[in-house]
Formats: C-alpha cells, sequence, structure tokens
C-alpha cells in the first residue's frame, strides 16, 4: 500500500462533497449506515488502516488506544472539540490527534446570539401558540411580554475566535460586553469590542444579566458555572451554553431556574451522554429553558470546511509533516 493509498477509516457519514474528496484522494472505508460503531466495530475496521477519522461520538480513550492497530498512527477527528479522546494516552502511544479548529467560528457564534434571543424574547414559546389549533387571542399590550436585549450586560468566559465573534454579534444587539479569562486581551481588541476585563470571575458573575460559556473543557473548567457562581448571578439573569457541558452544573442550573433566581437558560450541549437531564426537559416543556441538539456547528458550509481541514490534516500527515491542527496533551507545546 503506498501512502498516497493509505486506507483511512471514517467513522460517520461526512457531507457528499467531503465523502468525495477523500475517496479521490485516498482508500477510504466509510460508515454508509452512519450508525455510531461500538469499540469492538471500530477497531475490526481499523484493521490495515493507517488513519482513523473519528468523531465526538466515538469512545476514545487509554483502553481503546492501547487495542488499536499498531498500524494507526494518526485520528484526525472530525470537529473542534476532542473530549472524547484521551489525547495524554494518545500522545503515549506515539499516535499524532488534530482536529478541525477556526472553521466553525462563525456559525457557533451565531448560534449562540440565536440563543441568548430565543429565552428573554421567548422565541419557541410564542412559535407554538399557533400550533395548537391554528388560532391565537389577539395582540394585547400585556401578553407574551419577554425581556429587551439590549442594555444588558454580557459576560463571556472564554474570549478565544468563538467568545470574539459572539463578542461582535452582541455589541451590535446594544450588550454591554464583559469577559474574563487566563489573559487579558490586547488594549486595541478590547476598544474594538467595547469590553471590560474582569479577572475574577466570581466578581464578573454579579455584574452580568447574560453569561455566554465559549472556554475549552480542561481539568481547571469542570462546572467552572458552579452553583455558588450561579447563586452570585444577578436575579433574573439567564446562562447560554453552546460550548461544553462540563462547564456547568446542570442541577444546579436546573434547580436555580425553577426557583426562579435565573430567569431560565439556553443550552446546545449536556451532561448526559444518553439522553437529557429530565430537569431540564421538563424546564424546557414549561419554557424556561430553550434545549437545541448539539447544533453550534450545524450548518452545510461548516460542515464542508470541517472536511477540508481533516483532508488537509491527513494529507500533510502522510507527507511527513507536523499536521497544521495537532492537538497536545495539556501543558505541552508544540516543538
Amino acid at each position: 500500500m503506498t501512502r498516497d493509498r493509505a486506507k483511512i477509516v471514517v467513522s460517520r457519514r461526512l457531507p457528499e462533497p467531503v465523502e468525495a474528496r477523500m475517496a479521490a484522494l485516498f482508500n477510504v472505508e466509510f460508515n454508509a449506515t452512519d450508525t455510531p460503531l461500538d469499540s469492538t466495530a471500530l477497531l475490526s475496521a481499523l484493521k490495515g488502516a493507517e488513519v482513523l477519522v473519528s468523531s465526538i461520538t466515538d469512545r476514545i480513550d487509554s483502553e481503546f488506544i492501547a487495542q488499536m492497530p499498531a498500524g494507526v498512527k494518526l485520528i484526525a477527528q472530525f470537529g473542534n472539540g476532542f473530549d472524547n479522546i484521551n489525547i495524554e494516552a494518545a500522545h503515549a502511544a506515539g499516535i499524532t490527534v488534530t482536529n478541525t479548529p477556526s472553521v466553525l467560528t462563525e456559525d457557533t457564534a451565531d448560534m449562540a446570539m440565536a440563543l441568548m434571543l430565543s429565552v428573554p424574547r421567548r422565541v419557541t414559546e410564542g412559535a407554538r401558540v399557533l400550533l395548537k389549533d391554528g388560532t391565537w387571542p389577539g395582540w394585547s399590550p400585556t401578553w407574551m411580554l419577554g425581556r429587551r436585549l439590549g442594555g444588558k450586560a454580557l459576560g463571556i468566559v472564554g474570549l478565544g475566535r468563538i467568545g470574539t465573534a459572539v463578542a461582535r454579534r452582541a455589541k451590535a444587539f446594544g450588550l454591554s460586553i464583559h469577559y474574563c479569562g487566563r489573559t487579558r486581551k490586547a488594549p486595541q481588541i478590547e476598544e474594538s469590542l467595547g469590553a471590560t476585563y474582569w479577572a475574577s470571575l466570581d466578581e464578573m458573575v454579579e455584574h452580568v444579566d447574560i453569561i455566554s460559556l465559549h472556554t475549552p473543557h480542561t481539568r481547571d473548567t469542570v462546572d467552572i458555572l458552579s452553583a455558588d457562581r450561579m447563586k452570585r448571578l444577578k436575579p433574573g439573569a439567564f446562562v447560554v451554553n453552546v460550548s461544553r457541558p462540563e462547564l456547568v452544573d446542570e442541577y444546579a442550573l436546573a434547580d436555580l431556574v425553577a426557583s426562579g433566581h435565573l430567569s431560565g437558560a439556553a443550552l446546545d450541549v449536556f451532561e448526559h451522554k444518553r439522553g437529557v437531564n429530565p430537569k431540564l426537559v421538563e424546564l424546557a416543556r414549561a419554557d424556561k429553558v430553550m434545549l437545541t441538539p448539539h447544533m453550534g456547528s450545524a450548518t452545510l458550509e461548516a460542515r464542508i470546511e470541517m472536511g477540508e481541514t481533516v483532508i488537509v490534516n491527513i494529507r500533510t500527515f502522510l507527507d511527513g509533516h507536523t499536521p497544521p491542527h495537532r492537538v497536545l496533551p495539556e501543558g505541552r507545546s508544540p516543538l
């Protein structure tokens, strides 16, 4: 087998243009049914392969990595997130891991703004009114009143690519921008966004009306929005999360929404891998919470660009170079 026809195993269906391009470049084994493969099936498919194109639904833990055929030297994740992969175990086994950052920034920021609007303006609740019997009681000065977005304070946790894109959009909607992160941004960035930096997240949450999470899942960010921090939020504040489920204490969030301390939440990611937290579902049915099924990057354009990025990572690796989007264990820097 030449490296130009290296065997590539793709764990899930990808957009047709991406699959066509991969098939032209490599010897690809696709998952025709798009059914998530269990560990046994995926290990079997990897026999004779050099590259695994994985997705967030594949559990690639240390045990799985220890059983992978020795010929597999690259895990090319189709996605920005890689919480499903044990990066430390892969690195120790001499396996390169890549992801697809940047290409989903604008679409995820759009989704964050859509969710940010949905709760205070009661969008889902209003959209269901006519679905009951095709009628509605008519306009009234006091009916379906929500809350204005303009003039409110938005607190962004993690002003990276996506957080910055959200800040640009939110500023256009008239929100004041506040942010907290490991490092303070350059003065020109803060000035362009009208952003206020907070060194302490505990202090920032006391001064914002909306908090939006845009930080990666690391050992330090698990439950970064803990019960104690959410209790410090202003009464009537609400939470937006299009990032990682591990960032929020979901049970505390549900309790604080149910008690009325928080006016609601809009979530695109969830802790529970097999079904959503029942408390959140109950609150969603009561129009207190907006839930969407991991739609942050769900545009055709983003998914095609993600596929193209996967191809670049694979091609670069097979040509003997370091892929441009290599993922390293926490605390390690590229050589």
